[in-house]
């Protein structure tokens, strides 16, 4: 989504949030500047989403923001729901009343855990939201409070985004294999797993769009898989026999936070607003494991 002030070559992506892993993924695809875009970054150390002094001094006329930053400790959240609110629906609104003001853009990305996790189908951008959870609660207020303060702002919803690198499910099974003969992983949560490479790809696209977009999509990895789908597919990745990952169910890991039973969110919306439909999920892993590789070689020094 751009402005008119947007459509010159001088004009600025400003990703907040730019510390966490899609952020980061965000700043390095566009390191060099993306369609005529200077990109940069701020993570929270620079840039205070609940301070709108912070706001105003990174949010000018000309920018296009995408909002990265947020609460995302899923299960903290049932304990500091306060906390949560202040990062997932206050800060998002301030955001968004400073680009009202200025004539900036604004993509805020959201979450699956705005609806109930219940369907059997792919959850289109209308569907009814339920959120289950403290996480999902404050960022549907979010959501809510961003167009209300900025209807032309686009609001992208993803899924279970990963990186392969750090402490991500990807990663997390990485080193599991390396330390385990075999590992059980639930086999009872559907949803679509998404490389966070290729979302922020998807979001700078979103961003920079010289068509009016919905002021709400759904942007992941194309298909569908449960957490064992994934386990197994990572595990098969590396040469790694995927045999060693067994089913189990939800009730072996019971948490805080109760996580959807399914979680599929459709990219119909996305397609047909124009955008580049992203691509099958098991080929952005294959992409994901090559890109890790090369930022982390084995046998590199530590």
């Amino acid at each position: 989504m751009t402005t008119d002030a947007e459509q010159s070559s001088d004009r600025t992506i400003v990703v907040t949030g730019a510390g966490g892993q899609l952020g980061r993924r965000l700043v390095d695809r566009a390191r060099d500047g993306y369609r005529g875009a200077r990109v940069l970054g701020f993570g929270s150390a620079d840039l205070d989403i609940t301070d709108p002094e912070s706001i105003a001094a990174a949010v000018v006329p000309g920018t296009v923001v995408i909002n990265c930053a947020a609460h995302t400790a899923v299960d903290a959240a049932e304990a500091e729901e306060d906390r949560a609110a202040l990062l997932n629906e206050v800060g998002p609104r301030l955001l968004a009343e400073r680009c009202a003001e200025v004539g900036a853009g604004l993509v805020h990305v959201s979450t699956d855990y705005v609806f109930a996790g219940d369907a059997r189908t792919p959850y289109e951008p209308t569907d009814p939201t339920a959120p289950a959870t403290a996480y999902g609660r404050t960022k549907l207020a979010g959501e809510r409070a961003v167009l209300e303060a900025l209807p032309a702002a686009t609001i992208v919803r993803t899924a279970w985004v990963y990186t392969g690198i750090g402490s991500d499910f990807v990663a997390t099974m990485l080193r599991l294999e390396a330390e385990r003969e075999t590992l059980d992983v639930v086999n009872d949560q559907v949803g679509s797993p998404t490389y966070s490479g290729d979302l922020a790809d998807a979001l700078l696209e979103a961003a920079t769009s010289p068509r009016a977009l919905p002021q709400i999509l759904h942007a992941t990895n194309a298909g569908t898989a449960s957490w064992f789908d994934l386990a197994r597919a990572t595990f098969e990745a590396v040469g790694a026999d995927p045999d060693r990952v067994h089913p189990c169910g939800s009730d072996r890991y019971v948490r805080p936070a109760p996580r959807p039973a399914y979680s599929v969110l459709s990219p119909a919306a996305w397609n047909g607003a124009g955008l580049t439909p992203l691509r099958p999920w098991r080929d952005a892993l294959t992409a994901a494991l090559a890109a890790r590789a090369v930022a982390d070689p084995p046998g590199a020094a530590q």
